[in-house]
């Protein structure tokens, strides 16, 4: 068998004393070879080695459960709600007092409602929660994947081409950067949706949802594109692009077969660090009430609503803002130890 010299991270650091089993110089990923003493190892691809150290970090171990219960919880919603005998727009107006506010502490805990109900309108907290999880993890994971998509043709394109192409591309960046999102979002908001639905006032929430996916679309591909763009100016000139040019390979086979496989691990942490920051910013619209729109629930609109409440039902306010504040942790913590494990340099 012709022995080939592996990468420097194509294997494991071999420890003192000798080769364990995994860290041969030889032999493809997943390959069994027969090193001196007849020990037969396997060698490891960088993508086996990135998932060791994840699995070895603990950060990333209970941040990842935290995020696979809160995943369940939004996905099960509606088998929850029956389960637990009540949806997320059920008004129990008997179990409030004159002024609208809940019976009992707490803000209404009881073994009926295990967060209490929303002052004024009764609705159980508990599946207002789930439900407005569902809601901004919708959003996040489909803005993600679009921005993240937008990213990686804009940024490997201006990147490969370079000259004027890459200097128009890097303009449009300049100006994309020089909008201010949220004044932009005040304004366009209110704008668009007037423009669809007139005074009628009976907004779609699909729609809202839908227009909140797109102003993130538009503002936040940057930082993606310049990351590959980025990358791909360092891998071009690299030797196996130099060989698929010479083999006839066309731009397109070059762009998306030799050069977006190499760079897809900074990409995989930008994605996982644009979620938690597109949950903030959903909760962010929907606190200044130009997010989603009723009865559709949304934890940032459960925050604004509660701001009313802070000195009769300081609970309500307090649920909601913790869960968007347990669930963007989860995913931030989740996505520095993603980059710690794809970084074969880092200390962790």
């Amino acid at each position: 068998m012709t022995q080939t010299p592996a990468g420097p991270h194509d294997y494991a650091e071999a420890p003192a004393g000798g080769l364990a089993v995994g860290e041969a110089p030889l032999g493809e990923p997943g390959e069994e070879v027969v090193a001196a003493g007849g020990k037969a190892i396997v060698g490891r691809s960088p993508g086996q080695l990135a998932w060791i150290r994840l699995k070895r970090d603990r950060v990333a171990l209970v941040s990842g459960i935290v995020l696979v219960v809160m995943f369940i919880l939004a996905i099960a919603a509606p088998l929850i709600s029956k389960l637990y005998g009540a949806n997320a727009t059920d008004q129990h107006s008997d179990l409030l007092d004159t002024s609208g506010y809940p019976l009992g502490y707490l803000g209404g805990i009881s073994g009926s409602h295990w967060l209490g109900l929303e002052p004024q309108l009764g609705r159980d907290v508990l599946m207002q929660l789930i439900y407005g999880m569902r809601t901004s993890l919708v959003i996040a994971f489909v803005s993600a994947i679009i921005t993240v998509a937008i990213g990686i043709i804009i940024g490997i394109i201006a990147g490969y081409a370079g000259g004027v192409v890459d200097s128009i591309l890097n303009w449009v960046i300049d100006l994309v950067l020089a909008f201010p999102f949220f004044i932009f979002c005040l304004a366009a908001i209110p704008v668009v949706t007037d423009a669809v639905y007139g005074s009628r006032g009976d907004v779609s929430a699909l729609f809202r949802v839908g227009l909140i996916i797109g102003v993130f679309a538009c503002f936040s591909w940057t930082y993606p594109a310049r990351l590959v763009r980025g990358q791909v100016l360092s891998l071009r000139e690299r030797e196996f692009v130099e060989a698929a040019r010479a083999a006839g390979a066309g731009m397109g086979h070059i762009l998306f077969r030799q050069l977006l496989p190499n760079i897809w691990a900074p990409i995989l942490v930008v994605f996982s660090l644009n979620v938690p920051s597109f949950i903030t910013g959903e909760a962010a619209l929907s606190f200044l009430n130009i997010g989603v729109v009723e009865p559709t629930p949304d934890l940032g609109r459960m925050i604004n609503n509660g701001t009313s409440f802070l000195q009769t039902d300081p609970f309500y306010t307090m649920v909601s803002g913790a869960t968007i504040l347990i669930l963007v942790l989860a995913f931030n913590l989740f996505g520095d130890s993603v980059r710690d494990a794809l970084d074969p340099k880092s200390s962790r």
